[in-house]
């Protein structure tokens, strides 16, 4: 069984697979009888999108005394948000002038995210994170998606490596809310990049295709995919409403629907995918759907929303049976083979 944890973007609301994580984790250091367990030693391949991304790499950063094993705890993953969040979506006065709402330019700096991303990841390389991954991000120069996969170091060599903070910040460049990233790969090549929820905001199709291409070609009934969501959208837009928005008007609502949309096709096809070798129980989606009193916008990170989206992912890995059959599945497999790629 090759395990896969893929988590969904959704800015500020991170927060929700982070708390559920953190109960996860709780849950198999208690099975396991080792309090200092970490969920990347449970999972063989991890797939992220914007802030799934970063929620990735960090529980993927290496430890200093052992560039095996995991650094990070599922609290201090989560905690960059909760102790940070207000500083990452902040405004002064000049730039809420100068974006108007987001319309004319980016609605937030990037300066407080790139220094947050650099205190957690410093000089490290996505070829010394401790599992594969792939992360997603929209490449809108060459207008093709951009996978940075820990793996294609084999391959590629420093062609495929980079600073595994600038992963981050080109994950995470959600359009209108930060200015596109420009990174360059360790061997000196530039890409222009925006973050993959244009595209894949659920990268578990692209974590199921990466992990089915590799050696011993893996298929549905040899996969374990755990895939969390953000919290499912229940705003509407009207017709009489959307009827006569122009180009400004649709900015945001699009954005917004694009990025849902694709959360959804994915989950579609991979409950049909794993459905049709009747293995569906090898396909697990959490995805909160009662946002209680939390609000679903990407950038609301006053203090009130944070508490709010806290106790989301708290009453969801509290009222959630599949934890369980999950922890008892991850240790079961715990002494597998790790995936190969040729």
């Amino acid at each position: 069984m090759k395990k896969i944890l893929s988590i969904d973007g959704g800015g500020i609301r991170g927060i929700i697979p982070g708390q559920i994580l953190v109960a996860l984790e709780e849950k198999l250091q208690k099975r396991s009888g080792r309090p200092d367990a970490r969920i990347a030693e449970y999972f063989d391949f991890f797939a992220g999108t914007s802030t799934g991304g970063i929620l990735c790499c960090i529980l993927m950063c290496p430890s200093a005394d052992d560039p095996n094993k995991p650094r990070f705890s599922a609290k201090q993953a989560v905690d960059l948000y909760i102790k940070n969040g207000g500083e990452i979506f902040d405004r002064t006065v000049w730039q809420k002038v100068k974006a108007l709402g987001g319309n004319l330019d980016e609605k937030f700096d990037a300066a407080a995210i790139e220094r947050i991303l650099k205190e957690y990841f410093g000089d490290l390389k996505l070829s010394q994170l401790v599992k594969p991954c792939i992360i997603t991000a929209y490449d809108v120069e060459n207008r093709n998606a951009h996978f940075f996969a820990q793996q294609d170091n084999v391959l590629k060599g420093d062609g495929g490596d980079f600073l595994v903070r600038d992963v981050c910040r080109a994950t995470s460049a959600a359009p209108t809310y930060f200015e596109a990233a420009s990174v360059k790969s360790v061997s000196g090549v530039t890409y222009a990049l925006v973050d993959g929820g244009v595209f894949a905001n659920n990268p578990s199709l692209c974590a199921y295709s990466e992990v089915r291409n590799a050696k011993g070609e893996p298929t549905a009934k040899d996969m374990l995919i755990v895939s969390l969501g953000t919290g499912s959208e229940n705003r509407s837009y009207p017709y009489d409403d959307v009827k006569d928005f122009g180009a400004i008007g649709w900015v945001r609502p699009v954005i917004d629907i694009m990025m849902a949309g694709a959360a959804e096709t994915t989950d579609y096809h991979l409950k049909k995918m794993f459905g049709a070798q009747h293995h569906d129980k090898n396909y697990i989606r959490i995805q909160p759907t009662n946002m209680r009193r939390a609000s679903y916008e990407l950038d609301n990170a006053s203090k009130e929303n944070i508490e709010a989206l806290v106790e989301v992912g708290i009453d969801t890995a509290q009222n959630c049976p599949e934890l369980d059959e999950i922890v008892e599945l991850l240790i079961a497999d715990l002494g597998q083979d790790p995936v190969e790629f040729e």
